[in-house]
């Protein structure tokens, strides 16, 4: 079937909840991806930071067939040692003392949000369920993490939203400050926004929030469903400011593609959970915490955070060379390789540039470029992307009237 038909009929029976990019990718490897066309592509986009360890990876690979073979799903109503082993894999490198698994981003921080509430009915204090959130953030679809999120257009059409969170401006302390009330019970942030254009934390921000949830009695939560698993450069981005929340979630990259999320607690908070109180049918199948055990330890392991850091700096500093050469280029943002390269004008029509030349990129807010692309990326593929864009920004000056 042609690519064209095959648009077509996913058009007529696919529910519209997406504007799809015109091209049907059947294969990838490493860092590059194939078109039913056979046109290849450079992966500036990793599933929107989910294949962190690059397409195909054969590790992965083998750790999904071994597992498929043996036992795919029984219900967590019975122990599995993939998910036994991915849970103390998580937690001996982090704050955590407890781990709830569940299949997406968004159930994640459901999961977040009904602990943080649960936590504080448990200590007699019904009257806290109120969650700060901040400006530009996204959280998720379901009617819960949407009315966490801060962006209208996320949150248009479904009215009445969930009662329960007040969304303050990112990076500004006194307003989180001024916003906590009797009823407020958390704050929940990305340690650096993603869908809201790679917005990174002013110095002290963070830090600054731990010491407001700490003097209030208030829980921290991150949500590091995109920040986490390596993107910035180590396994999650808070370790870059020497604090810990009390909740942190996790998704995207987990797996490296396969449908899974985590809620991590510290135990006094992890306890407000009891048997019966949450739940997923298909959180941490065994088949998908083989994966994850593997995308850890290869993380861990053979030099994955250490390349991230590397060509990160790389990345942003020929990126910082666009920006001195065009002035439509408004600033560089970001850690490892989360990257945004911020434009005063629209980003789509590069981002379709870059797709003729071969390079797939995102673009959030209109106008900020997202560089989110497998950690395993080298230098020569960061080059070659820079050197498309120089062209396409050049092009852009010759036609300014």
């Amino acid at each position: 079937m042609r690519s064209d038909q095959i648009m077509e009929k996913a058009d007529r029976l696919m529910a519209t909840t997406y504007s799809r990019v015109p091209i049907v990718l059947t294969e990838g490897k490493g860092c590059m991806l194939k078109d039913a066309e056979g046109r290849t592509y450079t992966d500036f986009v990793a599933g929107i930071a989910v294949c962190g360890l690059g397409h195909a990876h054969e590790g992965i690979a083998e750790a999904v067939a071994d597992q498929a073979r043996r036992l795919v799903h029984v219900s967590n109503l019975y122990y599995t040692e993939p998910q036994i082993e991915l849970a103390q894999l998580l937690i001996e490198h982090c704050f955590a003392d407890r781990v709830f698994f569940c299949n997406s981003g968004a159930e994640a921080n459901e999961a977040a949000i009904k602990l943080a509430r649960k936590y504080f009915k448990d200590r007699q204090s019904p009257e806290k369920f109120r969650i700060i959130t901040m400006a530009d953030s996204f959280h998720g679809r379901t009617m819960a993490t949407l009315a966490a999120t801060g962006q209208a257009k996320i949150r248009k059409g479904f009215d009445p939203l969930l009662d329960g969170f007040d969304i303050v401006p990112f990076n500004d302390l006194d307003a989180v400050r001024k916003a906590i009330t009797k009823e407020t019970c958390a704050i929940m942030l990305e340690p650096i926004q993603g869908e809201g254009g790679v917005q990174c934390p002013a110095q002290g921000y963070l830090g600054g929030l731990r010491e407001l949830c700490d003097s209030e009695g208030l829980l921290l939560i991150f949500d590091e469903v995109q920040t986490g698993m390596g993107r910035t450069g180590r396994l999650f981005a808070h370790e870059h400011f020497g604090m810990e929340p009390d909740i942190m979630t996790l998704a995207k990259a987990l797996a490296n593609g396969l449908p899974m999320g985590a809620m991590l607690a510290k135990e006094e908070v992890a306890r407000a959970f009891t048997p019966g109180s949450h739940a997923s049918t298909f959180g941490g199948t065994p088949l998908v915490s083989a994966a994850a055990v593997k995308v850890v330890k290869t993380l861990l392991h053979e030099g994955v955070l250490e390349n991230c850091r590397k060509v990160g700096r790389y990345f942003r500093e020929r990126l910082r060379g666009l920006e001195e050469k065009y002035d439509f280029v408004r600033e560089v943002r970001g850690k490892g390789l989360m990257i945004g390269l911020d434009l005063t004008c629209n980003g789509v029509p590069v981002v379709k540039g870059c797709l003729k030349r071969g390079f797939l990129i995102n673009c959030t807010q209109d106008h900020v470029l997202r560089f989110v692309p497998p950690l395993i990326i080298q230098e020569k593929e960061i080059d070659s992307l820079i050197a498309c864009l120089d062209a396409l920004f050049a092009e852009m000056t010759d036609n300014k009237p």
